[in-house]
């Protein structure tokens, strides 16, 4: 009878642990602006900013899944080797494409709006970016992976409702397509991209 309660009170204890330990998105995002907004405010050189965002980036965002959506319905047709290839490939190119971007911003604000549980799997963050001499205020949602609440992953930004993901899911259809198919011009575009 001690015993099953020793048992029963060690389980609650971590259960009650696993609970404290998840991460609300909005927090996350939260987390992830403040850190980004140090790191392109700082005096350090571009390449060390760079470095720096893709490590957030990195450890934020589900990159292999959102490179397996951008394939589409091609992912279907890869063999291993390819599919090893396409994820190295993706990985490089979102990160570049990712750390050139931001990297203009010298000090973005972006205010964490609301939060939405679609299911329990994704969550949209609403959040916007506040207005500036240059640029005007722009609304961006996060669209977030929850399905492991202690990890949870940014999957897309939609940018004044468009899908970044999404967007760039067409833009390797087209260029596939225009190949008749062969995935193989897809990876030299992803190539070119990185090397340049």
């Amino acid at each position: 009878m001690i015993k099953t309660r020793i048992i029963s009170i060690f389980f609650l204890i971590s259960l009650l642990n696993n609970v404290s330990l998840a991460k609300e998105p909005s927090k996350l995002i939260s987390e992830i602006v403040n850190q980004a907004s140090v790191i392109l405010s700082s005096t350090d050189p571009v390449e060390v900013k760079i470095i720096k965002l893709n490590n957030i980036a990195e450890k934020n965002v589900d990159i292999e899944g959102i490179g397996m959506y951008t394939l589409g319905k091609y992912r279907k047709t890869l063999n291993e080797d390819q599919k090893i290839k396409y994820k190295k490939l993706f990985k490089s190119y979102f990160l570049k494409s990712f750390s050139s971007r931001l990297v203009d911003y010298s000090d973005p604000k972006i205010n964490v709006v609301s939060e939405k549980k679609i299911n329990d799997k994704y969550t949209i963050v609403n959040t916007i970016l506040e207005e500036t001499s240059k640029n005007p205020e722009i609304k961006i949602d996060w669209r977030i992976y929850t399905k492991n609440p202690k990890r949870p992953l940014i999957r897309d930004l939609i940018v004044e409702g468009l899908s970044l993901a999404r967007t760039q899911k067409e833009e390797f259809k087209s260029i596939i397509q225009n190949n008749d198919g062969d995935i193989n011009y897809l990876f030299k575009s992803l190539e070119e991209f990185i090397i340049k």
